[in-house]
């Protein structure tokens, strides 16, 4: 059965509009902010992690308990690639420290949006090899918090950080040169 509404555009019933369509109106406000509390989100953890690693005694040894060295050793066997994990363990502390400062970096600069899609691809990149060696063996998959991060990061490398950044600032600095 077929009812007789009027579909064309979001908020309206039967012709009448709730102001949520025009130009300038809430829906349009919503959409252009909504990465903007999961760009948040993933800049502050991502910050954090980096600072929790830098500030951890013991996680940057090739050995010990909490270390990177110990983790990598723990997940060689059930990792999707151990041939990543074989290039951690050839410097476990250089591994160790290019994680917490590229998650540190990635964080930085999703936060501020300054170079936000390079910013999200370096958190896609990371929650990737993660991914694919540290949370591999969670059964179900979805309980890897590494995929999850992952799928978070593909939105912000399609749409860049282009509200309250600093690259939204470096562009129209740009245009008004021209």
């Amino acid at each position: 059965m077929a009812h007789n509404y009027r579909t064309e555009s979001y908020g309206r019933i039967g012709g009448v509009g709730t102001g949520g369509d025009r130009p300038g109106g809430l829906r349009e406000l919503a959409a252009r902010h909504a990465l903007l509390p999961l760009r948040l989100f993933l800049g502050v953890t991502f910050v954090y992690a980096g600072i929790d690693k830098l500030t951890t005694s013991g996680f940057f040894a090739s050995s010990g308990a909490g270390s990177v060295g110990e983790m990598m050793r723990g997940v060689r066997d059930s990792a999707a690639i151990p041939a990543l994990v074989d290039l951690a363990l050839k410097s476990p502390s250089g591994f160790g420290y290019a994680i917490a400062l590229g998650e540190l970096a990635v964080g930085l600069g999703t936060l501020f949006g300054l170079f936000g899609r390079v910013a999200a691809l370096g958190g896609a990149v990371i929650s990737l090899s993660l991914w694919l060696t540290v949370s591999w063996q969670a059964t179900p998959y979805y309980y890897g918090n590494d995929l999850v991060y992952l799928m978070a990061w593909l939105p912000l490398v399609l749409a860049g950080t282009s509200m309250f950044s600093l690259d939204a600032v470096l562009a129209d600095r740009r245009r008004r040169m021209r």
